[in-house]
């Protein structure tokens, strides 16, 4: 088992915690995690422009005059590319960068990555981080105090007031965790967790 100390706001040490050496302990693979990373940053790419094409315009099919006689072009409806205000012939159709690794390569990743903060000594175990009143100056104070630069926090329910006093804060993302991922973890220099978050944690890293 790996002991964990917990701390309070002041840095003070209040407890100590066990944590699985299976799950916060594993052997660190660049190649897992470059390839989660990049399906994260991937998967926010915005897709290309997408056109209407002939089907995809509003309109009638009627035909627009008479086949014979008239000394023009047979006609088509309103919709052909050939009108104004008709279909766009071969235009971008649009495009989706998205795609998935299997969720047991995630959870490697999520163990791996968590694994490094620890071994590196960059993982901070609140007790709690309560906020009286929405407060960014005393939350940056806070931060100071704990001789945080760059962090990313991990609660495990809804906290207002931390949330708003943080917002402001280039340096601190704030994270439930459910939404604990891979990049935003490797991205911050300290890794930050409220205690009652742990069990939460585990669940996520366990592998079925």
């Amino acid at each position: 088992m790996l002991s964990i100390d917990v701390h309070n706001i002041k840095g003070e040490k209040v407890d100590e915690i066990t944590l699985e050496e299976n799950l916060f302990k594993v052997p660190i693979k660049a190649d897992i995690l470059h390839s989660v990373v990049t399906m994260q940053l991937t998967n926010r790419r915005s897709g290309c422009a997408k056109v209407k094409n002939r089907s995809d315009v509003r309109g009638s099919g009627k035909k627009l005059y008479r086949q014979k006689g008239t000394g023009n072009a047979r006609p088509g409806d309103i919709k052909s590319p050939l009108r104004r205000g008709g279909g766009v012939i071969f235009g971008p159709q649009g495009k989706t960068y998205n795609y998935k690794v299997p969720k047991r390569v995630k959870k490697m990743a999520l163990q791996m990555a968590i694994s490094s903060k620890i071994s590196e000594e960059k993982l901070l175990i609140l007790d709690a981080f309560e906020m009286p009143e929405i407060k960014t100056k005393t939350f940056v104070q806070i931060i100071d105090g704990l001789n945080i630069d760059s962090a990313l926090i991990v609660t495990h329910n809804e906290n207002t007031n931390l949330d708003l006093s943080s917002r402001n804060c280039p340096f601190v993302k704030l994270i439930h965790s459910n939404g604990l991922n891979v990049y935003d973890i490797l991205n911050y220099k300290h890794l930050i967790v409220l205690q009652p978050a742990i069990g939460q944690i585990k669940d996520r890293v366990r592998q079925d």
